[in-house]
Protein backbone atom coordinates (compact mmCIF):
# COMPACT_ATOMS: atom_id res chain seq x y z
CA UNK A 1 0.00 0.00 0.00
CA UNK A 2 1.36 3.72 -0.73
CA UNK A 3 2.28 6.25 1.77
CA UNK A 4 -1.17 8.05 0.26
CA UNK A 5 -3.33 4.72 0.75
CA UNK A 6 -1.71 4.34 4.40
CA UNK A 7 -2.63 8.44 5.03
CA UNK A 8 -6.67 7.96 3.73
CA UNK A 9 -7.16 4.11 5.30
CA UNK A 10 -9.32 4.13 8.01
CA UNK A 11 -8.57 0.78 8.89
CA UNK A 12 -9.95 -2.80 8.83
CA UNK A 13 -11.01 -3.09 12.50
CA UNK A 14 -12.12 0.37 11.93
CA UNK A 15 -14.41 -0.58 9.42
CA UNK A 16 -15.58 -3.37 10.88
CA UNK A 17 -16.26 -1.40 14.36
CA UNK A 18 -18.34 1.19 12.46
CA UNK A 19 -20.12 -2.27 10.65
CA UNK A 20 -21.07 -3.40 14.42
CA UNK A 21 -21.92 -0.16 15.16
CA UNK A 22 -24.35 0.63 12.49
CA UNK A 23 -26.01 -2.89 12.67
CA UNK A 24 -26.64 -2.54 16.36
CA UNK A 25 -28.16 0.56 16.26
CA UNK A 26 -31.31 -0.16 14.92
CA UNK A 27 -34.03 2.62 15.38
CA UNK A 28 -31.21 5.05 16.47
CA UNK A 29 -28.99 4.88 12.64
CA UNK A 30 -29.26 7.71 11.59
CA UNK A 31 -27.34 9.11 14.71
CA UNK A 32 -24.38 6.99 13.33
CA UNK A 33 -23.92 9.43 10.08
CA UNK A 34 -20.10 9.76 10.69
CA UNK A 35 -19.73 6.04 10.87
CA UNK A 36 -21.12 6.07 7.26
CA UNK A 37 -19.18 8.63 5.86
CA UNK A 38 -16.25 6.62 7.26
CA UNK A 39 -17.04 3.53 5.27
CA UNK A 40 -17.97 5.89 2.17
CA UNK A 41 -14.16 7.01 2.68
CA UNK A 42 -12.74 3.89 2.47
CA UNK A 43 -12.65 3.46 -0.95
CA UNK A 44 -9.63 4.96 -1.16
CA UNK A 45 -7.92 2.80 1.28
CA UNK A 46 -6.15 -0.34 0.64
CA UNK A 47 -7.38 -3.61 -1.48
CA UNK A 48 -9.42 -5.17 1.25
CA UNK A 49 -10.93 -1.51 2.39
CA UNK A 50 -12.29 -1.22 -0.96
CA UNK A 51 -14.03 -4.59 -0.88
CA UNK A 52 -15.26 -4.23 2.65
CA UNK A 53 -16.19 -0.89 1.46
CA UNK A 54 -18.77 -2.31 -1.19
CA UNK A 55 -20.03 -4.83 0.52
CA UNK A 56 -20.88 -1.92 3.48
CA UNK A 57 -22.01 1.02 1.13
CA UNK A 58 -25.13 -1.04 -0.14
CA UNK A 59 -26.08 -2.75 3.61
CA UNK A 60 -26.77 1.14 5.35
CA UNK A 61 -27.58 3.07 1.88
CA UNK A 62 -31.22 3.41 2.97
CA UNK A 63 -30.62 5.02 6.42
CA UNK A 64 -28.75 7.98 4.91
CA UNK A 65 -30.59 9.75 2.06
CA UNK A 66 -28.70 12.83 2.56
CA UNK A 67 -25.70 11.01 1.02
CA UNK A 68 -27.29 9.09 -1.44
CA UNK A 69 -25.34 10.64 -4.22
CA UNK A 70 -22.06 10.56 -2.06
CA UNK A 71 -22.75 6.63 -1.66
CA UNK A 72 -23.55 6.13 -5.28
CA UNK A 73 -20.38 8.09 -6.57
CA UNK A 74 -18.09 5.85 -3.72
CA UNK A 75 -19.62 2.67 -5.24
CA UNK A 76 -19.13 3.92 -8.85
CA UNK A 77 -16.05 4.94 -7.77
CA UNK A 78 -14.89 1.19 -7.37
CA UNK A 79 -16.54 -0.27 -10.14
CA UNK A 80 -13.70 1.82 -12.21
CA UNK A 81 -10.87 0.61 -9.90
CA UNK A 82 -7.69 -0.85 -11.87
CA UNK A 83 -8.05 -3.80 -9.65
CA UNK A 84 -10.72 -6.05 -11.42
CA UNK A 85 -11.30 -8.07 -8.13
CA UNK A 86 -12.58 -4.79 -6.51
CA UNK A 87 -14.55 -4.06 -9.67
CA UNK A 88 -16.04 -7.52 -9.60
CA UNK A 89 -17.26 -6.83 -5.95
CA UNK A 90 -18.47 -3.38 -6.33
CA UNK A 91 -20.19 -4.39 -9.33
CA UNK A 92 -22.08 -7.65 -6.94
CA UNK A 93 -23.13 -5.32 -4.71
CA UNK A 94 -24.28 -2.51 -6.92
CA UNK A 95 -28.04 -3.30 -7.38
CA UNK A 96 -27.94 -3.32 -3.15
CA UNK A 97 -28.18 0.38 -3.48
CA UNK A 98 -31.97 -0.24 -4.91
CA UNK A 99 -32.81 -3.27 -3.22
CA UNK A 100 -35.41 -1.22 -0.65
CA UNK A 101 -35.82 1.81 -3.01
CA UNK A 102 -36.76 2.17 -6.83
CA UNK A 103 -35.68 5.71 -7.11
CA UNK A 104 -32.73 5.22 -8.13
CA UNK A 105 -32.91 1.80 -10.19
CA UNK A 106 -33.15 3.35 -13.59
CA UNK A 107 -29.60 5.21 -12.41
CA UNK A 108 -28.13 1.94 -11.50
CA UNK A 109 -29.29 0.39 -14.55
CA UNK A 110 -27.88 2.57 -16.57
CA UNK A 111 -24.86 2.20 -15.21
CA UNK A 112 -24.85 -1.28 -15.16
CA UNK A 113 -25.89 -1.35 -19.05
CA UNK A 114 -22.89 0.65 -20.19
CA UNK A 115 -20.51 -2.03 -17.98
CA UNK A 116 -22.07 -4.97 -20.88
CA UNK A 117 -18.96 -3.88 -22.93
CA UNK A 118 -16.41 -4.83 -20.26
CA UNK A 119 -14.02 -7.24 -22.08
CA UNK A 120 -13.05 -10.01 -19.04
CA UNK A 121 -15.60 -12.33 -19.15
CA UNK A 122 -15.66 -13.14 -15.01
CA UNK A 123 -16.45 -9.47 -14.90
CA UNK A 124 -19.40 -9.58 -18.12
CA UNK A 125 -20.73 -12.26 -16.07
CA UNK A 126 -21.02 -10.36 -12.98
CA UNK A 127 -22.83 -7.58 -14.76
CA UNK A 128 -25.23 -9.81 -16.63
CA UNK A 129 -26.03 -11.58 -12.99
CA UNK A 130 -25.69 -8.01 -11.20
CA UNK A 131 -28.90 -6.48 -13.72
CA UNK A 132 -30.83 -9.74 -13.00
CA UNK A 133 -30.88 -9.37 -9.83
CA UNK A 134 -31.49 -5.37 -9.80
CA UNK A 135 -34.42 -6.70 -11.97
CA UNK A 136 -35.84 -8.64 -9.27
CA UNK A 137 -36.02 -6.00 -7.06
CA UNK A 138 -37.31 -3.52 -9.66
CA UNK A 139 -37.99 -4.76 -13.25
CA UNK A 140 -39.45 -1.64 -14.92
CA UNK A 141 -36.15 0.45 -13.62
CA UNK A 142 -33.86 -1.70 -15.27
CA UNK A 143 -35.40 -2.13 -18.49
CA UNK A 144 -35.23 2.03 -18.61
CA UNK A 145 -31.69 2.11 -17.80
CA UNK A 146 -31.16 -0.22 -20.52
CA UNK A 147 -33.17 1.70 -22.56
CA UNK A 148 -31.58 4.77 -22.15
CA UNK A 149 -28.08 3.60 -23.19
CA UNK A 150 -29.58 1.73 -25.92
CA UNK A 151 -31.11 5.62 -27.10
CA UNK A 152 -28.04 7.20 -26.26
CA UNK A 153 -24.66 4.75 -26.41
CA UNK A 154 -22.70 3.80 -28.98
CA UNK A 155 -22.55 0.92 -31.19
CA UNK A 156 -20.78 -1.43 -28.88
CA UNK A 157 -23.34 -0.63 -26.07
CA UNK A 158 -26.60 -0.98 -27.63
CA UNK A 159 -25.20 -3.63 -29.13
CA UNK A 160 -24.65 -5.34 -26.00
CA UNK A 161 -28.15 -4.04 -24.26
CA UNK A 162 -29.75 -5.33 -27.16
CA UNK A 163 -28.47 -9.31 -26.77
CA UNK A 164 -28.87 -8.54 -22.77
CA UNK A 165 -32.06 -8.41 -23.19
CA UNK A 166 -32.90 -10.63 -25.95
CA UNK A 167 -31.01 -13.35 -24.09
CA UNK A 168 -31.29 -13.06 -20.72
CA UNK A 169 -34.11 -10.39 -19.86
CA UNK A 170 -36.66 -11.84 -21.02
CA UNK A 171 -35.83 -15.34 -19.49
CA UNK A 172 -36.49 -14.30 -15.57
CA UNK A 173 -40.02 -15.80 -16.05
CA UNK A 174 -43.55 -13.87 -15.37
CA UNK A 175 -42.42 -13.50 -11.74
CA UNK A 176 -40.11 -10.73 -12.82
CA UNK A 177 -41.16 -10.00 -16.74
CA UNK A 178 -45.29 -8.65 -15.34
CA UNK A 179 -47.81 -7.59 -17.76
CA UNK A 180 -46.66 -4.02 -16.94
CA UNK A 181 -43.23 -4.74 -17.60
CA UNK A 182 -43.84 -6.31 -20.65
CA UNK A 183 -45.89 -3.17 -21.81
CA UNK A 184 -43.26 -1.17 -20.95
CA UNK A 185 -40.45 -3.21 -22.99
CA UNK A 186 -43.19 -3.22 -26.16
CA UNK A 187 -43.64 0.18 -25.78
CA UNK A 188 -39.51 1.05 -25.30
CA UNK A 189 -39.16 -1.01 -28.29
CA UNK A 190 -41.86 0.74 -30.49
CA UNK A 191 -39.67 3.98 -30.07
CA UNK A 192 -36.33 2.21 -30.60
CA UNK A 193 -37.79 1.28 -33.87
CA UNK A 194 -37.97 4.92 -35.18
CA UNK A 195 -33.82 4.84 -35.80
CA UNK A 196 -32.31 0.94 -35.91
CA UNK A 197 -30.08 -0.70 -37.90
CA UNK A 198 -31.06 -3.96 -39.73
CA UNK A 199 -29.38 -6.21 -37.02
CA UNK A 200 -31.10 -4.22 -34.38
CA UNK A 201 -34.56 -4.48 -36.26
CA UNK A 202 -33.98 -8.18 -36.33
CA UNK A 203 -33.24 -8.53 -32.45
CA UNK A 204 -36.29 -6.10 -31.91
CA UNK A 205 -38.91 -8.27 -33.93
CA UNK A 206 -37.39 -11.03 -32.01
CA UNK A 207 -37.99 -9.82 -28.77
CA UNK A 208 -41.42 -8.17 -29.66
CA UNK A 209 -42.91 -11.73 -30.93
CA UNK A 210 -41.79 -13.50 -27.66
CA UNK A 211 -44.10 -11.14 -25.67
CA UNK A 212 -47.73 -11.06 -26.03
CA UNK A 213 -47.77 -9.78 -29.70
CA UNK A 214 -46.80 -12.64 -31.09
CA UNK A 215 -49.60 -14.81 -29.17
CA UNK A 216 -52.76 -13.11 -30.72
CA UNK A 217 -54.51 -11.43 -33.63
CA UNK A 218 -54.18 -8.14 -32.43
CA UNK A 219 -51.19 -8.47 -31.67
CA UNK A 220 -49.67 -9.80 -35.44
CA UNK A 221 -51.49 -6.83 -36.56
CA UNK A 222 -49.38 -4.71 -34.72
CA UNK A 223 -46.43 -6.72 -35.74
CA UNK A 224 -47.14 -6.59 -39.49
CA UNK A 225 -47.56 -2.93 -39.23
CA UNK A 226 -44.29 -2.22 -37.44
CA UNK A 227 -42.91 -4.11 -40.40
CA UNK A 228 -44.73 -2.20 -42.98
CA UNK A 229 -43.30 0.73 -41.17
CA UNK A 230 -40.17 -0.41 -41.11
CA UNK A 231 -39.98 -1.51 -44.85
CA UNK A 232 -41.24 2.03 -45.65
CA UNK A 233 -43.67 0.80 -47.86
CA UNK A 234 -45.42 4.10 -48.08
CA UNK A 235 -42.40 6.00 -49.12
CA UNK A 236 -41.69 6.82 -52.57
CA UNK A 237 -38.72 5.57 -54.36
CA UNK A 238 -37.15 5.85 -58.23
CA UNK A 239 -37.90 2.96 -60.12
CA UNK A 240 -35.06 3.52 -62.37
CA UNK A 241 -32.18 4.17 -59.81
CA UNK A 242 -33.51 1.54 -57.15
CA UNK A 243 -30.85 0.76 -54.40
CA UNK A 244 -29.97 -2.68 -53.14
CA UNK A 245 -30.44 -0.93 -49.83
CA UNK A 246 -34.60 -0.61 -50.72
CA UNK A 247 -34.68 -4.43 -51.46
CA UNK A 248 -32.60 -5.90 -48.77
CA UNK A 249 -34.85 -3.59 -46.10
CA UNK A 250 -38.14 -5.00 -48.21
CA UNK A 251 -36.69 -8.77 -47.94
CA UNK A 252 -35.86 -8.44 -44.28
CA UNK A 253 -38.99 -6.64 -43.28
CA UNK A 254 -41.17 -9.10 -45.22
CA UNK A 255 -39.15 -12.41 -43.74
CA UNK A 256 -40.48 -10.57 -40.16
CA UNK A 257 -43.53 -9.71 -41.28
CA UNK A 258 -44.33 -13.67 -42.76
CA UNK A 259 -44.95 -15.36 -39.17
CA UNK A 260 -47.76 -12.76 -38.56
CA UNK A 261 -49.69 -13.34 -42.05
CA UNK A 262 -53.32 -15.20 -42.09
CA UNK A 263 -56.61 -15.27 -43.21
CA UNK A 264 -56.91 -12.56 -40.46
CA UNK A 265 -54.11 -10.55 -41.23
CA UNK A 266 -53.41 -10.00 -44.95
CA UNK A 267 -50.04 -9.05 -47.16
CA UNK A 268 -51.88 -6.58 -49.64
CA UNK A 269 -49.27 -3.93 -48.87
CA UNK A 270 -46.07 -5.55 -48.71
CA UNK A 271 -47.69 -7.45 -52.07
CA UNK A 272 -48.85 -4.50 -53.56
CA UNK A 273 -45.26 -2.87 -53.23
CA UNK A 274 -43.42 -5.63 -54.84
CA UNK A 275 -45.69 -5.09 -58.20
CA UNK A 276 -46.00 -1.75 -57.97
CA UNK A 277 -42.09 -0.74 -57.54
CA UNK A 278 -40.19 -3.49 -58.14
CA UNK A 279 -41.70 -6.21 -60.86
CA UNK A 280 -42.28 -3.42 -63.67
CA UNK A 281 -39.47 -4.74 -66.39
CA UNK A 282 -36.91 -1.38 -66.21
CA UNK A 283 -36.94 -1.59 -62.29
CA UNK A 284 -36.75 -5.95 -62.60
CA UNK A 285 -33.33 -6.15 -64.77
CA UNK A 286 -32.04 -3.69 -62.28
CA UNK A 287 -31.72 -4.87 -59.09
CA UNK A 288 -29.46 -6.00 -57.55
CA UNK A 289 -25.51 -6.02 -57.83
CA UNK A 290 -24.58 -7.03 -60.91
CA UNK A 291 -22.62 -10.70 -59.06
CA UNK A 292 -25.52 -10.77 -56.85
CA UNK A 293 -28.45 -10.36 -59.19
CA UNK A 294 -29.60 -13.31 -59.36
CA UNK A 295 -28.97 -14.19 -55.50
CA UNK A 296 -30.88 -11.06 -54.97
CA UNK A 297 -34.06 -11.30 -57.08
CA UNK A 298 -34.69 -14.98 -56.06
CA UNK A 299 -34.27 -13.89 -52.22
CA UNK A 300 -37.29 -11.53 -53.66
CA UNK A 301 -39.34 -13.57 -55.50
CA UNK A 302 -38.80 -16.46 -52.58
CA UNK A 303 -40.78 -13.95 -49.74
CA UNK A 304 -43.34 -12.63 -52.31
CA UNK A 305 -44.48 -15.92 -53.27
CA UNK A 306 -44.74 -17.08 -50.07
CA UNK A 307 -47.09 -13.81 -49.10
CA UNK A 308 -49.13 -14.38 -51.97
CA UNK A 309 -51.65 -17.41 -50.41
CA UNK A 310 -52.35 -14.21 -47.26
CA UNK A 311 -53.82 -11.37 -50.49
CA UNK A 312 -56.36 -9.51 -49.81
CA UNK A 313 -58.27 -8.07 -52.25
CA UNK A 314 -55.52 -6.08 -54.43
CA UNK A 315 -56.39 -2.64 -55.97
CA UNK A 316 -56.08 -2.86 -60.11
CA UNK A 317 -55.46 -6.45 -59.84
CA UNK A 318 -55.12 -6.70 -63.27
CA UNK A 319 -52.35 -3.83 -63.26
CA UNK A 320 -50.33 -6.16 -60.60
CA UNK A 321 -51.32 -9.72 -62.11
CA UNK A 322 -49.48 -8.58 -65.60
CA UNK A 323 -46.67 -7.11 -63.83
CA UNK A 324 -45.90 -10.48 -62.48
CA UNK A 325 -46.45 -12.30 -66.23
CA UNK A 326 -44.09 -9.98 -67.88
CA UNK A 327 -41.66 -10.93 -65.59
CA UNK A 328 -42.16 -14.48 -65.26
CA UNK A 329 -41.86 -14.50 -69.13
CA UNK A 330 -38.25 -13.35 -68.71
CA UNK A 331 -37.25 -16.85 -66.92
CA UNK A 332 -40.03 -18.83 -69.42
CA UNK A 333 -38.15 -17.99 -73.17
CA UNK A 334 -39.93 -19.13 -75.98
CA UNK A 335 -38.27 -22.20 -77.69
CA UNK A 336 -35.86 -22.01 -80.35
CA UNK A 337 -36.64 -22.20 -84.33
CA UNK A 338 -33.45 -24.19 -84.72
CA UNK A 339 -34.79 -27.71 -84.36
CA UNK A 340 -31.40 -29.35 -83.32
CA UNK A 341 -31.39 -27.27 -80.16
CA UNK A 342 -35.00 -27.32 -79.79
CA UNK A 343 -34.15 -31.07 -79.12
CA UNK A 344 -31.72 -30.13 -76.05
CA UNK A 345 -32.33 -30.22 -72.93
CA UNK A 346 -32.84 -26.61 -72.05
CA UNK A 347 -31.36 -24.46 -69.41
CA UNK A 348 -34.05 -22.40 -67.27
CA UNK A 349 -33.85 -20.77 -63.60
CA UNK A 350 -36.37 -22.90 -61.92
CA UNK A 351 -36.60 -21.51 -59.18
CA UNK A 352 -37.25 -18.28 -60.37
CA UNK A 353 -39.99 -19.34 -62.67
CA UNK A 354 -41.68 -20.99 -59.91
CA UNK A 355 -42.33 -18.56 -57.05
CA UNK A 356 -43.37 -16.48 -60.37
CA UNK A 357 -45.89 -19.05 -61.78
CA UNK A 358 -47.06 -19.98 -58.36
CA UNK A 359 -47.83 -16.20 -57.69
CA UNK A 360 -49.22 -15.80 -60.84
CA UNK A 361 -51.76 -18.89 -60.41
CA UNK A 362 -52.79 -17.47 -56.72
CA UNK A 363 -52.93 -13.72 -57.50
CA UNK A 364 -54.03 -14.61 -60.80
CA UNK A 365 -57.28 -15.77 -59.25
CA UNK A 366 -58.27 -11.60 -58.30
CA UNK A 367 -58.60 -11.48 -62.41
CA UNK A 368 -59.35 -14.66 -64.21
CA UNK A 369 -60.47 -12.54 -67.05
CA UNK A 370 -56.33 -11.55 -67.37
CA UNK A 371 -56.25 -15.49 -68.83
CA UNK A 372 -58.70 -15.81 -71.19
CA UNK A 373 -56.59 -14.02 -74.12
CA UNK A 374 -59.72 -13.68 -76.04
CA UNK A 375 -58.34 -10.50 -78.09
CA UNK A 376 -55.03 -12.00 -78.46
CA UNK A 377 -54.90 -15.89 -79.77
CA UNK A 378 -50.96 -15.00 -80.15
CA UNK A 379 -50.35 -14.32 -76.74
CA UNK A 380 -51.94 -17.19 -75.36
CA UNK A 381 -50.41 -19.38 -78.24
CA UNK A 382 -46.51 -18.05 -77.60
CA UNK A 383 -47.74 -18.90 -73.30
CA UNK A 384 -48.48 -22.10 -74.01
CA UNK A 385 -45.34 -22.65 -75.93
CA UNK A 386 -43.36 -21.37 -73.32
CA UNK A 387 -44.90 -23.53 -70.40
CA UNK A 388 -44.29 -26.49 -72.98
CA UNK A 389 -40.16 -25.40 -73.28
CA UNK A 390 -40.18 -24.81 -69.90
CA UNK A 391 -41.77 -28.63 -68.63
CA UNK A 392 -38.92 -29.86 -71.49
CA UNK A 393 -36.21 -28.49 -69.10
CA UNK A 394 -38.22 -29.89 -66.04
CA UNK A 395 -38.11 -33.69 -67.66
CA UNK A 396 -34.33 -32.81 -68.00
CA UNK A 397 -33.50 -31.88 -64.97
CA UNK A 398 -35.41 -34.27 -63.16
CA UNK A 399 -33.49 -37.28 -65.46
CA UNK A 400 -30.35 -35.61 -65.01
CA UNK A 401 -31.26 -36.01 -60.81
CA UNK A 402 -32.10 -39.62 -61.00
CA UNK A 403 -29.06 -40.30 -62.81
CA UNK A 404 -26.80 -37.94 -60.36
CA UNK A 405 -28.77 -40.31 -57.31
CA UNK A 406 -28.14 -43.87 -59.29
CA UNK A 407 -24.15 -43.09 -59.42
CA UNK A 408 -23.84 -41.94 -56.06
Amino acid sequence: MSSTDADQSIGIDRLYKNYEILSEAKEKITEHEAEYREILDAIKGSAKEKRLASQFIGKFFKYFPNLTETAIDAQLDLCEDEDIQIRRQAIKDLPQLCKDSKDNTAKIGDILAQLLVVEDASELTQVHLSLQTLAKYDAKGTLAGIFSQILTGDEATRSSCFKFVQTKFRNLGSDVVTKEVEEFMISEIKKILQDVTADEFHICMTILGATKLGSSISGHNELVSLAVEQAELDGNIDPIAIEDEVVERYIQCANHALPYFSSKVDSTKFLAFMCEKFLPLTTWNIIGATEQQDQMQLRLLKVFAEMCKYSGQLEKAAEKVEAIFNVLQEYMPLPPFDSEVIDENPSFQFSHAECLLYALHTLGKQCPVFFAFSNEPTKLKEFRSRLQYLARGTQGCVFYFFCWCACR
